[in-house]
């Protein structure tokens, strides 16, 4: 695998990283995702500092991670259901 080193910038500070160049584009994009919420929540509430920012941002996001993770569960567990209803047709099928 091939590692490289960008940089990141993250509600205006920078951060080295060492990432394997193929999650290069997957890396922007999630800082690129961090920064526009970050202005979205600066552009629409009163804050302190960054800190404020980034608590609500990594809350929206971590939200949005567990939201995912169910309806992740919920389709896992129907395509089970069905994959066992398809075995049990063709073990039906087969045994006649």
């Amino acid at each position: 695998m091939n590692e490289i080193t960008i940089n990141i910038i993250i509600a205006e500070r920078t951060y080295k990283l060492r990432i394997q160049a193929e999650e290069e584009e997957r890396v922007r994009k999630a800082a690129a995702q961090i920064n526009d919420r970050l202005k979205a929540y600066a552009d629409a509430y009163a804050y302190k500092d960054h800190q404020d920012l980034l608590a609500m941002t990594a809350l929206q996001l971590a939200t949005s991670e567990a939201v995912l993770m169910d309806e992740l569960a919920f389709t896992n567990n129907r395509l089970d259901e069905k994959l066992y209803q398809l075995d049990a047709l063709l073990t039906d099928h087969l045994t006649l």
